[in-house]
């Protein structure tokens, strides 16, 4: 869960530090007082690209950071482990973002400097937006898909599906591949082999041409080699060296140490001193030993480099390149001999693939059109208590000619509003109010299946009012049973039954504007007055009274 939240510098915003409690918070606030900044804030750390005019005029930068608490953060320590980011110290993650108008942006994570693709990686995980356009999104066929899936927990059935629908479209990629191939003339063969020749006689492996490198780079500068080790060693122990003048000093620290016991511990580590400086001064005579290379060794070491660095020039600039190239070759030469055998053997290959994807497809299928029923009847009910008390809502699953990456069957979501109408599909019936509604019926059926922790819904009453308000708020309060929600909302309705409150306000008194984001909700008598405001007139008395009632409710 979202913890605390610190902006500094964010468009008309100058800083604020924000504490967030586990539940259903609240963010309310006139229309353009810039509720905007703090769903921006979240955004930006979530991994949003941003451009410098966020930056607040007059600022040289602007900052956001959070602290996320994870009670079981093995999944998103596994993620920090799989992106080199540190782990989270007491379930805690520190995300941090600058902005700064004439540097680089800066992000870092748990304080280890992370990329924008690692930090969008990361919001996958802890965050989930639901904003005004969110509806837009049901009217296409693979959202509807994705949250039918979503219910059935069909996950596991359709990524199997997927790995051997790939395998099939791999093998029917590789059959028209070879069967547009034409055979080789004896010249083409000859060439081929005599390529594949030369590649043989190399040992292509990681550890093999790395070992080949060092070995040639060493060779190469042998004799700077030699020198730099061979004056070391007479350095430290030739007769002008340190290790003679240093017996010198140790004879002299003797003396001293007839003359003082007590200095012996000192004469000890200056005979110790002594033994590592001949021991390093016989390594470095041994190391320039080591480096030389006989002329037949050198030779070859020359030879086996060349053909290595030509095999690099023809078939690309690395190991895996000139591996495939290889490979390549070998199976043209191979194909030469059975082309016709070659093609029957993928044509038997492609039968059994197809085969078994159709029916993994099928399981899948199945498992799709037992969840459609179960969706349709969850979301039914909850589209109900919104408002469309005779609505009719169905989930039909709809079988494709073809294998698609999806399986054999798409789904769609089919919507009356009103008694007696036969359901429609959404893009064909829906008003922009009726898809609001029906999308969050849906998220509040789909909410405990979500594993992300923080979920933001913007604006998700819009387009209803009244009774319903009062329902929607229900829901967010419903779903912030499982999850952290945060939801921006113009209705007293919805905003009442969060258990935290935030309000966002524009002050545009002074030279400038600014914004200010204020928790209210430990003091009732600012929330009852933020809640009149809301239904038409704060001083009212009838709209304080009501605010009064929301809140009791």
């Amino acid at each position: 869960m979202l913890q605390s939240l610190r902006i500094r510098n964010l468009a008309l915003l100058d800083e604020v530090a924000l504490e967030f409690e586990a539940g259903y918070t609240a963010v309310t606030g006139e229309t353009g007082a810039g509720k905007s900044i703090l769903l921006g804030a979240l955004s930006l750390l979530a991994g949003e690209r941003a451009d410098k005019t966020l930056i607040r005029q007059g600022a040289a930068a602007c900052e956001v950071e959070a602290a996320l608490f994870f009670a079981e953060p093995r999944r998103i320590d596994a993620l920090l482990a799989a992106l080199d980011l540190p782990p989270c110290e007491d379930g805690l993650l520190i995300l941090k973002r600058s902005l700064p108008r004439d540097k680089a942006p800066k992000i870092t994570v748990n304080g280890s400097l992370a990329t924008l693709a690692a930090l969008q990686q990361l919001g996958e995980h802890w965050i989930d937006f639901h904003g005004p356009s969110e509806p837009r999104r049901l009217l296409k066929d693979s959202c509807q898909l994705e949250l039918l899936d979503l219910f059935g927990r069909t996950a596991g059935q359709l990524e199997k599906y997927q790995t051997a629908y790939r395998r099939w479209r791999e093998l029917v990629a590789e059959r028209a591949r070879l069967a547009g191939e034409t055979k080789l003339s004896p010249e083409q063969i000859d060439f081929l082999q005599t390529q594949l020749a030369r590649l043989d006689t190399l040992e292509l492996t990681e550890e093999a041409t790395g070992a080949l490198e060092r070995d040639f780079q060493r060779m190469s500068q042998a004799q700077d080699l030699i020198t730099l080790s061979s004056g070391l060693a007479e350095g430290l122990t030739g007769e002008e060296g340190v290790q003679p003048r240093l017996a010198q000093i140790l004879r002299e620290a003797r003396q001293l140490e007839a003359l003082d016991p007590a200095s012996r511990p000192l004469v000890e580590r200056l005979t110790g001193l002594l033994v590592e400086l001949n021991d390093l001064g016989a390594e470095f005579g041994g190391l320039s030993e080591q480096l030389q290379f006989d002329p037949e060794h050198a030779a070859q070491l020359q030879e086996r480099m060349d053909a290595w660095q030509d095999a690099k020039r023809r078939h690309g600039g690395d190991l895996k390149a000139v591996l495939a190239a290889r490979d390549e070759m070998r199976r043209r030469l191979e194909n030469q001999g059975d082309l016709a055998g070659a093609l029957a053997r993928l044509d038997h290959a492609i039968k059994q693939a197809e085969q078994e994807a159709r029916a993994l497809a099928a399981v899948l299928r199945t498992a799709r059109e037992k969840a459609a029923r179960e969706l349709a009847k969850a979301a039914a009910a909850s589209i109900a208590e919104l408002g469309f008390k005779k609505a009719d809502f169905r989930v039909r699953v709809v079988p494709w000619h073809e294998l698609a990456p999806a399986g054999d069957c798409g789904c769609e979501f089919l919507f009356s509003p009103n008694v007696g109408e036969a359901p429609l599909p959404l893009n064909r019936i829906a008003s922009s109010g009726e898809l609001a509604r029906v999308m969050l019926a849906l998220k509040t059926v789909l909410a405990d299946l979500d594993e992300v922790p923080l979920l933001v819904f913007d604006e998700v009453d819009a387009n209803v009012g009244g009774e319903i308000g009062r329902v929607v708020g229900e829901k967010m309060a419903a779903i912030a049973r499982n999850h952290q929600v945060l939801c921006v909302t113009h209705l007293p309705q919805v905003a009442a039954r969060a258990t935290c409150h935030l309000v966002v306000e524009k002050d545009q008194s002074k030279d400038r504007a600014e914004v200010a984001i204020t928790p209210i909700h430990d003091s009732r008598k600012v929330r009852v007055a933020e809640l009149a405001r809301m239904l038409g007139d704060r001083n009212a008395k009838s709209a304080r009274a009501h605010a009064e009632e929301l809140l009791r409710d």
